[in-house]
């Protein structure tokens, strides 16, 4: 996989964005309360299994159609389909949308495994659609102001990061925990691509990965609700520690832990020939970055501007990009390219070996200050 997104895609059609959601579950709520503010999409239609559930998000949101998978992907009306289903079908959900002729707004992971990541993307290509993926936390204004202070020098050429995410564990306070602690979760790809796709976007490309892990308890205990105390076993390691080389001769030092007694989360520092900034969490769509510059003894506060608006806003990037026809930042080959990091850093855990990383990608360019989302502009 290389590039950022089907390039040569020109705009289709004129005028606001279509869009449907496919799950109505938690994360739903979250979107959609961003996405209703945005003048250049609409959402147009809520389709989950469980039809209730679908008529109820959206009766609280003002949507005018819910119903079955079958009803949303018969629509006209609709290109974009924002696929909030579990992990585990994330890629059969992609290929039914493809499809019928949407596009697709995927939430993380793109896929539990790199065939089917690439296969989704070029069953996208070949019908000339397009796939974006969360993370977009990467687009709000505090991750972005960080990347254009990068980006116009301020602390010289980048060179180097540290990343760390450290917490106990989320058994102590998630009253069904077992999935964060089975094939496809951990600390790695459960929160991994927060931290993985903000260095994509500050150095391009990963090269190689070393990497070690550990597994700090067998069997955990649920610590909050109904099942409090039910223990459970422990299928994936809890920690792992990765060296990632890019191809523009980075490297980065990354912690995925859920086995610290002593959190320290969202913590991404980048240093470069001229100083080091401290970025604001990752997971987060705003906050500071702190600029530290050789000869000076107090740091500077670089405040963030930009969007602030949460989950939803790289849909609506997409839907510009189509339009434009330019590339969407959060692309499903950056998705695609973060899983191949962090199946790397879990395959160099496993073997004790360098690892190459199997695919490449194109390094997004910074959004401009003025990005908004909530701006009329199709």
């Amino acid at each position: 996989m290389s590039g950022s997104g089907p390039v040569g895609v020109g705009a289709v059609g004129v005028g606001v964005v279509g869009v449907g959601i496919i799950g109505a579950g938690f994360i739903s709520t979250q979107y959609l309360e961003n996405l209703v503010r945005f003048h250049d999409v609409q959402v147009r239609f809520i389709a989950d299994i469980d039809l209730s559930r679908a008529e109820a998000q959206a009766t609280a949101f003002g949507i005018a159609g819910h119903g079955t998978v079958a009803e949303l992907l018969g629509r006209d009306d609709i290109e974009i389909v924002i696929n909030l289903t579990i992990p585990a079908v994330h890629v059969e959900v992609g290929r039914q949308i493809i499809a019928a002729g949407k596009h697709v707004w995927s939430e993380k992971p793109i896929a539990l495994d790199a065939a089917s990541a690439t296969e989704l993307l070029h069953e996208a290509s070949a019908a000339g659609l397009r796939v974006a993926c969360a993370p977009d936390t990467v687009l709000g204004g505090g991750i972005q102001s960080a990347l254009r202070a990068i980006a116009r020098g301020d602390i010289g050429k980048p060179l180097t990061a540290t990343t760390m995410f450290h917490v106990p564990g989320p058994n102590s306070w998630h009253p069904n925990p077992e999935f964060l602690f089975s094939l496809g979760g951990g600390p790695l790809f459960d929160m991994g691509p927060y931290y993985v796709t903000t260095l994509v976007h500050a150095f391009g490309a990963a090269a190689r990965v070393s990497a070690v892990s550990s597994t700090s308890h067998a069997v955990r205990s649920i610590g909050s609700g109904p099942r409090a105390g039910e223990t459970f076993p422990v299928e994936v390691p809890t920690h792992h520690a990765a060296l990632i080389s890019f191809e523009g001769g980075q490297s980065a030092q990354s912690t995925f832990s859920f086995q610290n007694a002593l959190p320290r989360m969202g913590f991404v520092e980048i240093s470069g020939t001229e100083g080091t900034i401290v970025l604001p969490d990752p997971n987060m769509f705003d906050g500071d970055s702190t600029l530290w510059l050789f000869g000076r003894d107090e740091p500077t506060t670089l405040k963030a501007t930009g969007s602030f608006f949460g989950r939803g806003s790289g849909v609506l990037d997409l839907a510009r990009a189509i339009r434009g026809g330019d590339t969407e930042r959060a692309s499903g080959a950056v998705a695609a390219h973060v899983l191949d990091v962090l199946l790397a850093i879990s395959a160099a855990a496993e073997t004790g070996q360098t690892l190459d990383v199997a695919s490449t990608v194109d390094k997004p360019a910074p959004l401009p200050e003025s990005w908004d989302p909530a701006e009329a502009s199709l």
